[in-house]
């Protein structure tokens, strides 16, 4: 069982990334998924939650209108679709399945930095 993340990367402010979550190992269309950060110094933070079937979204208030989660049940993926980045929206994000209890995957940087 594991999710694997990919996708960040080094982005100027007003950029845009994509990142991506493999899940296997589970039946993934049945659980809620979820990225979360963590910036230095700071505490890991929960950014957006898609339901199982991918028709309900939660987004923290900082990325609403910014940031879009999706997921594709019949490829075991779940995407976040960064936009209008912030240098403050510099961080690790971690892909994270509700699969007995919490599955997190090892994390991928996102740098926002001109």
């Amino acid at each position: 069982v594991q999710v694997v993340e990919s996708g960040g990367g080094l982005v100027q402010p007003g950029g845009s990334l994509r990142l991506s979550c493999a899940a296997s190992g589970f039946t993934f269309s049945s659980y809620a998924m979820s990225w979360y950060r963590q910036a230095p110094g700071k505490e890991r933070e929960l950014v957006a939650t898609i339901n199982s079937a991918g028709g309900t979204s939660y987004y923290v208030d900082s990325v609403k209108g910014r940031f879009t989660i999706s997921r594709d049940n019949a490829k075991n993926t779940v995407h976040l679709q960064m936009n209008s980045l912030r240098p403050e929206d510099t961080a690790v994000y971690y892909c994270v399945a509700y699969y007995s209890g919490r599955i997190w995957g090892q994390g991928t940087q996102v740098t926002v930095s001109s």
